[in-house]
């Protein structure tokens, strides 16, 4: 049995059951699902996620990244995106591990890997990149799942496999965008305290010359890097947040449209029907009920 099967029989035992599993090692999740799934919106944090079986697609903006065993994928900041398996079955489900990111250990692990913080001064790329999977990211990361079987052992271990993801990933094609996720005046990380500040304030109207003062960059600098590491404006981005928001009240605190819509800023019924449709393909209602048949498979990694 070769390392790729290894963790693809571990990640099933694992995660017997289709959706996302929280793992007693923090941060580490195992996601299953036997089918292919309907496109998801979801906002997605920084993490990596390391396909071991399966295929799956992400569509951020108009840009489409496409993932299996011999790819990662690594989301950078918070960013809307629509997700969706596309190669799953009973006999060979899609299996993922997700490792979020803390930028508190990347960091740690960068001052003694990587001193120079050569990379503060980068220009931010897109807020999701794919990188080839290597032997040795894979040694590592079973080694890390492996430990699930042994719970003892987590404490003392688990930190020292996930080093070794972040090493391996820091020297990979997208380590770039690790260094400057630890980095606190990095270009990217002035991006994500303008995301930050959008996500708390998303229910209200501002302009580009406030959430700019918050990530402490001119309008017109914010406007550049912002989309390109989102791949859409700041108000964009606000969009696409009180939407998410919206469904999510409609489908699970029971408000009716109008209600979510005024709840997350709108204050126009119909706009807010029209702009939700405009995004999830159908009028809230029918959409709410999709859902509820079961429609869209919740796997977001």
């Amino acid at each position: 049995m070769d390392r790729q099967q290894e963790l693809a029989a571990l990640v099933s035992g694992l995660a017997p059951q289709d959706g996302m599993h929280q793992t007693a090692i923090p941060r580490l999740f195992l996601i299953r699902s036997a089918q292919p799934t309907e496109p998801l919106h979801a906002l997605h944090e920084p993490a990596v996620c390391i396909i071991v079986q399966g295929a799956k697609q992400v569509m951020l903006g108009e840009r489409v990244y496409r993932y299996d065993a011999t790819r990662y994928l690594i989301v950078s900041v918070d960013l809307p995106v629509v997700g969706q398996v596309i190669e799953a079955s009973l006999e060979a489900p899609y299996l993922c591990i997700r490792l979020d990111l803390d930028p508190g250990v990347l960091g740690a692990l960068m001052l003694e890997a990587d001193p120079s913080g050569a990379a503060s001064a980068a220009a931010p790329g897109s807020g999701l990149a794919l990188d080839p999977v290597t032997p040795a990211l894979l040694d590592a990361l079973t080694r890390l799942v492996r430990l699930l079987e042994t719970p003892a052992d987590i404490a003392i271990l688990a930190p020292l496999a996930e080093r070794e993801i972040l090493y391996r990933l820091l020297g990979g094609e997208a380590g770039g965008r690790l260094r400057q996720i630890a980095l606190g005046e990095s270009k990217l990380q002035q991006v994500n305290r303008a995301i930050g500040w959008i996500k708390r304030n998303y229910d209200k109207s501002f302009d580009l010359e406030t959430v700019a003062s918050q990530a402490r960059m001119s309008p017109s600098a914010l406007h550049q890097h912002f989309k390109a590491v989102t791949a859409m404006s700041p108000l964009q981005y606000q969009k696409q947040l009180r939407l998410q928001e919206a469904r999510r009240l409609i489908l699970s605190a029971a408000l009716d449209a109008a209600s979510a819509g005024f709840r997350v800023g709108y204050e126009s019924p119909s706009q807010f029907s029209r702009e939700y449709s405009r995004l999830f393909g159908a009028p809230p209602l029918r959409d709410v009920a999709r859902l509820r048949a079961g429609e869209h498979s919740l796997v977001s990694a």
